[in-house]
């Protein structure tokens, strides 16, 4: 039995409020299952559990505020069952103030322990009273804010109440850019940004390198690749960018990890994350999960849906959690070269700009080839410019292969 807590979806959050519950207490959960949704400074999140078991009780109501780390749920046993009693689908939190007591077999009663912070169990499924119809207090407010009628609708959470996803679906196409689920606060995620490259540029010392990557294999292989292959099919060459610096993160792994107040701690696999504008001036940075071991087709269909999800939402929280290095790719805003900010607590940005065909030496001779701008912004307490120089030499290694990647 542990408890479900409220995730931290990178450096800068430190509170996120609970809008919707998509299980009730009693409910199986399977590990990677979506049970929660949270809003953020980055919109609304679906937040998956990491195992397998019963929601035994929910400790906090829809549109709550709480911080980072708050148990919002006690997840069971899978073996375990809840005992099917009136109002055992939804018992009491303990709530702030006395404890209550409870008998014990061998004694007098005892104090049960205390949840700071954490009100009763809410309702999360609102029962119907009278003619009321039930809907969550998120259905509700988008409803009134879109003035979509609730009876109109047939619910699918709990006890059959009308939630936001059957609002989203209801509405499709017809839904306001400002009422899209991918929807957030400009300024407040400004501010969010703002603090975490704050603290980046406060914390970790800096030091960036930059090349230029003679493209014309990879751009041969692409052509090829992509000639008698429908568009659904084809590849571009962002997958390339990110397959060989997923393999070069792997050969050096001081640069793919998170470094915490205990020091560096280097990752197990390369979940690379994804540096994506979000139309109305967001930025936000969800992984590409076990990214070097992802064939380029593979890739490149992953690298769409991120994005799409990123810009309408539907992103989860391990996607915004997990990251242990980020790419960050200018070139479609005609951008020769960026260097990018680190984003705490990874110690590596990687970035690079619009291909362009330019002068190059081949040999003793001068060609023009298509070329990109690779930088490196790295953490100096984790390595040097000699590992940084090799690991962009790595890539470039990398590219000059892409039958190989």
């Amino acid at each position: 039995m542990s408890d479900f807590l409220m995730p931290s979806l990178g450096a800068d959050m430190e509170a996120g409020t609970l809008v919707e519950w998509m299980v009730s207490p009693g409910d199986r959960v399977e590990k990677g299952q979506v049970i929660a949704m949270v809003e953020t400074a980055k919109g609304l999140i679906d937040v998956e559990v990491f195992e397998s078991g019963v929601v035994e009780e929910c400790y906090v109501t829809p549109d709550t505020k709480v911080p980072v780390g708050t148990p919002l749920a006690r997840i069971g046993s899978a073996d375990r069952v809840v005992a099917e009693r009136p109002g055992a689908a939804v018992e009491s939190a303990a709530a702030p103030g006395p404890a209550t007591e409870e008998a014990t077999p061998s004694g007098p009663a005892v104090k049960a322990p205390q949840r700071p912070g954490l009100s009763s169990a809410p309702d999360l499924g609102p029962k119907p009273k009278g003619d009321r119809l039930a809907a969550s207090p998120a259905a509700r407010r988008r409803a009134s804010e879109l003035g979509v009628e609730l009876g109109s609708l047939a619910g699918s959470g709990p006890g059959g109440a009308i939630v936001l996803r059957d609002l989203e679906r209801a509405a499709g196409e017809k839904l306001r850019p400002e009422h899209q689920r991918g929807g957030f606060d400009r300024d407040e995620m400004r501010q969010a940004i703002a603090a975490s490259m704050s603290r980046a540029k406060r914390e970790i010392p800096h030091y960036y390198l930059a090349t230029t990557l003679d493209l014309h294999a990879a751009d041969q292989w692409l052509e090829n690749y992509n000639r008698d292959r429908p568009p659904e099919a084809r590849l571009l060459m962002a997958a390339l960018f990110m397959k060989a610096t997923a393999r070069a993160l792997s050969r050096y792994p001081d640069l793919n990890g998170h470094y915490d107040e205990l020091g560096f701690h280097p990752a197990e696999r390369v979940h690379l994350g994804m540096a994506i504008h979000l139309r109305g001036g967001g930025l936000i940075a969800p992984a590409l999960r076990d990214t070097e071991t992802q064939d380029l087709l593979s890739l490149m269909r992953l690298l769409q849906d991120l994005v799409q999800r990123a810009r309408r939402g539907g992103l989860r929280a391990s996607e915004l959690s997990s990251a242990t290095a980020t790419v960050t790719a200018l070139g479609e805003r005609g951008v020769d070269t960026v260097y990018g900010v680190i984003h705490p607590p990874q110690v590596a940005m990687i970035g690079f700009g619009s291909v362009r065909r330019r002068p190059l030496a081949v040999g003793d001779m001068l060609a023009i080839r298509p070329a990109v701008d690779v930088s490196l912004a790295a953490d100096h307490r984790v390595c040097d410019g000699h590992l940084g120089a090799l690991f962009l030499n790595e890539i470039d290694a990398q590219l000059q292969h892409p039958e190989a990647l």
